[in-house]
């Protein structure tokens, strides 16, 4: 996920802090198989890797209830932080009340900011959207790296060049689900596994229980992995990766 919120990475509702949270959600498992619609092909390398694949129609958008996992609601603000071997990441996601219209879907508009011992080095726009059924999409972001120098390399937009929407989290996800979050070719093609819905899981702000955890990889860089984990009713709180310093860890959040 891009700048990889993966970073990716909103969600959302809580009231109080450094409580304990259930974050447990009643796995229903995902069968639904591609469409013949050009929108909803995935390159078969990938397909053949993901073994839930949602066919994307753009008359199931908007969605109306949130996803426990991964929640969408404007206003709401995240902040992170991360230990690196150039210093210390503190990085803001902000789901915005903006939106951007991609294949027909009205998506929202997610700005990620990292900076590097206090400096601004990436500044990231992510668009996602909720259907229906609970699924939150992955239409693309806008990325760039402040070097110097300047660099955008990751950035991608569904609909353009054969990039397609990915699903960045599933309405019912049960574990060992395999699914593209990211699809676009010759510049992300991030995939995710379900490994557990019970995990627990303490951060700086707070302990949290029968949590979500994935596992992201990508073919584009061999060797790559990181694990997530999601509270239910917050979002992503913790992600570990294999490189580039210690775990990314939730230290604020709030809701309006």
């Amino acid at each position: 996920m891009g700048a990889e919120q993966a970073r990716s990475y909103g969600t959302i509702l809580l009231i109080m802090t450094f409580a304990t949270y259930g974050c447990g959600n009643s796995p229903v498992r995902n069968t639904l198989a591609p469409t013949g619609s050009p929108s909803a092909v995935v390159p078969a390398t990938a397909a053949s890797q993901a073994d839930v694949v949602i066919p994307f129609d753009p008359a199931n958008f908007p969605g109306t209830v949130q996803n426990p996992y991964f929640p969408l609601v404007p206003g709401t603000i995240y902040t992170y932080r991360q230990e690196t071997p150039e210093g210390v990441e503190i990085n803001t996601v902000e789901v915005t009340r903006h939106t951007k219209t991609i294949l027909g879907v009205q998506t929202t508009i997610v700005h990620d900011q990292v900076l590097l011992n206090g400096a601004l080095s990436e500044d990231t726009f992510d668009w996602e959207a909720l259907d229906k059924n609970g699924n939150v999409w992955y239409f693309g972001e806008d990325t760039r790296t402040l070097g110097p120098p300047v660099s955008t390399t990751g950035s991608w937009e569904a609909g353009v060049n054969g990039a397609q929407p990915g699903v960045i989290m599933l309405a019912h996800p049960s574990i060992g689900d395999t699914y593209l979050q990211e699809n676009a070719p010759g510049v992300v093609a991030d995939q995710a596994r379900v490994k557990s819905l019970n995990e627990t899981i303490t951060v700086p702000y707070g302990t949290f229980t029968n949590c979500l955890k994935t596992q992201e990889w990508t073919p584009i860089e061999p060797g790559s992995r990181a694990f997530k984990y999601y509270a239910r009713g917050i979002g992503t709180i913790e992600e570990d990766e294999n490189h580039n310093g210690g775990p990314v860890v939730l230290t604020d959040f709030h809701t309006p």
